[in-house]
């Protein structure tokens, strides 16, 4: 048997779509693109949704529309995919990594401990789509008369006390790539309820262009355009924008399947004493995009040499999330010490989880983790 740690749920709806957008002679950002932006907007409960290529663009067009610039702090987590970092960089200002608490989200207490004057903004991140405390950072920013920006690319279809991921805060992006919950083979998207946001965003993505070319083709008078500022090549094309919204349509079935995955896994595992498994708080609800499990110190066999036992049988795994950093491209920050987001890096195994997981597949995974664990 081999199982892969994730996969794409796509059928023949995503592609007959696909293929009849591509006979409509519209391939590029055009109808299809406002359409899945409305829908997103809906589904999520916001105004506006602005499609993008990809969630590293969504998070640097977030980054100059909150006015982030050189000199600039925004607080984030080391503990993150290394694009969260990257986006901040993009626009000269400085990442400050603050650490995070034993659900892979930013340690509030941390984050007030690391403002000073040149702080504008905190990202946070919703890690492997386990929704982190929107209020409380909300309530902080406000305070401090900083910007918030949520890191959404791996919670579509989360939600926090009672509202979808995406309705809570005035940036917020997501990513589409074939790892998330649903995908569009590459893409991103950005929720605001601020209409100046939008519609700047919406010049951004499109080399700073006045009037977009949609408009220009529905037009019956010639339209001369103009670009407004620099802006960038960053747009969702209309055969992607056509899967999104066959996966939209999809997306709270997708949750609801990939949810009773994990109840299994964590009925399975809730006897084995070295384990953390992951939890939800009330008012949190998960896609569980990811599900992560941290080994403790008294664990027979330690992260890696279980990976290989696991991969030797055929289950694929993955280690725990990332710490930027660590990474050499952060070389220069390489005397930050962050020992939870450490720990959960080196400690954490991410399982097999996608739709639809056969039930054969899901007790293969489950017999030998324990077995591998002398359960």
């Amino acid at each position: 048997m081999k199982i892969p740690v994730a996969k794409p749920y796509l059928d023949s709806q995503e592609a007959q779509y696909a293929y009849d957008t591509i006979l409509t002679g519209w391939v590029t950002q055009g109808p299809k693109v406002a359409e899945f932006e409305e829908k997103f907007a809906a589904y999520t409960g916001t105004k506006y949704a602005v499609a993008v290529s990809n969630c590293t663009t969504a998070l640097h067009l977030a980054m100059i529309v909150a006015g982030v610039q050189a000199g600039d702090e925004v607080i984030c987590p080391s503990l993150s995919y290394i694009a969260t970092a990257n986006c901040i960089r993009y626009v000269g200002a400085k990442a400050v990594f603050a650490e995070v608490n034993t659900e892979y989200n930013l340690d509030i207490e941390d984050v007030k401990r690391k403002i000073t004057p040149q702080t504008k903004a905190i990202l946070i991140v919703h890690q492997i789509g386990m929704p982190a405390d929107i209020d409380e950072f909300q309530a902080l920013c406000k305070e401090k008369n900083l910007v918030l920006i949520e890191d959404a690319a791996c919670a579509a279809g989360s939600a926090y006390k009672g509202k979808k991921i995406g309705s809570h805060s005035d940036l917020v992006c997501f990513s589409f790539h074939p790892r998330k919950v649903i995908t569009t083979g590459d893409g991103g998207m950005i929720t605001t309820s601020k209409e100046d946001y939008a519609q700047r965003l919406k010049l951004l993505r499109q080399h700073g262009m006045a009037i977009n070319d949609r408009v220009r083709h529905e037009s019956n008078k010639v339209l001369i355009t103009d670009h407004l500022e620099v802006g960038y090549n960053y747009r969702m094309t209309d055969i992607q924008a056509a899967v999104g919204i066959k996966q939209l349509e999809k997306l709270d079935w997708i949750v609801a399947e990939r949810r009773k995955i994990a109840f299994q896994y964590h009925e399975a595992f809730a006897d084995i004493d070295c384990l953390r498994l992951p939890y939800e708080r009330e008012g949190y609800f998960s896609n569980y995009q990811s599900y992560s499990v941290y080994l403790k110190e008294n664990c027979p066999i330690n992260r890696d040499e279980l990976m290989q036992k696991l991969l030797d049988v055929g289950i694929a795994t993955r280690s725990g999330v990332m710490t930027a950093h660590r990474e050499t491209a952060y070389k220069g920050y390489s005397d930050i010490i962050l020992p939870v987001s450490e720990d959960l890096c080196d400690r954490s195994i991410i399982l097999p989880l996608y739709v639809p997981m056969p039930q054969e597949e899901i007790s293969y995974v489950i017999e030998h983790f324990r077995k591998f664990l002398g359960k």
